[in-house]
């Protein structure tokens, strides 16, 4: 058994025994792995936000939360390869880059027989250079997002003029491989879009901001066409 096929089934294992936790002792011998196997492989699925945790003692051992977790996948080859080649685009500049890793992680080890090794063979023959971008100002922006707060900026702009920028983020515009995050600027007292890798400095305030609305912003734009991919149809769809 391969290693990601083992994650898999050490979150079944832990899933059927549920909640009664299991011991890495136990967790070895039904995996024939050394004890020190399965404790790094858990501890893999933690960092990777896993339910899992740890009961230390008497009668303890690992645990998971059975309604968190993903259950069996069965993905075409096809299916398996194309998430594999969408992933790859997360780069560091890429908002949710990081989210993105952690959650392909967790598809991966709920992928088996050719949909894994589809993944796994394509995986193999992807490169990429390193992505320019500042990790701090794209966790900063993808906060702002969340928490609906606005956000101070320092923005270089294509004739290379800097300004200082307090705006109020409406939403993500993806188009010729570049990210824009488009916001009512309060200094302009307009919607404008700000190009991820032009914008120098960003902090949240801790100010909320008003609800803007992202077609609105756009209007008038050279992206006032803009359409929400296909991919994501189904997500903002609902079932």
């Amino acid at each position: 058994m391969n290693r990601t096929a083992r994650l898999y089934a050490l979150v079944e294992e832990l899933r059927a025994a549920a909640p009664r936790p299991a011991t890495v002792a136990v967790l070895a011998k039904r995996f024939e792995v050394s004890s020190r196997t399965v404790q790094r492989d858990l501890q893999t699925l933690m960092e990777t936000g896993v339910p899992v945790r740890v009961t230390p003692g008497r009668g303890g051992g690992w645990s998971i939360d059975p309604a968190m977790t993903l259950p069996p996948i069965h993905f075409t080859a096809d299916e398996a390869s194309a998430l594999t080649a969408a992933l790859a685009t997360a780069g560091t500049s890429t908002p949710y880059a990081d989210a993105a890793r952690t959650a392909a992680q967790k598809i991966a080890a709920s992928m088996t027989g050719p949909a894994s090794a589809a993944a796994r063979e394509l995986a193999a023959r992807i490169v990429a250079l390193p992505a320019r971008g500042d990790s701090q100002v794209r966790t900063a922006v993808e906060q702002a997002l969340a928490h609906t707060s606005v956000l101070r900026l320092t923005y270089t702009d294509a004739a290379g003029h800097e300004s200082d920028r307090a705006v109020e983020p409406a939403g993500l515009l993806t188009a010729d491989g570049r990210w824009y995050l488009i916001a009512w600027c309060r200094t302009r007292r307009a919607g404008r879009g700000f190009r991820l890798d032009r914008i120098t400095a960003a902090a949240p305030t801790g100010e909320r901001s008003q609800p803007h609305n992202l077609a609105e912003l756009l209007l008038g734009s050279a992206a006032a066409g803009a359409a929400r991919p296909t991919a994501l149809a189904a997500l903002t769809t609902g079932p």
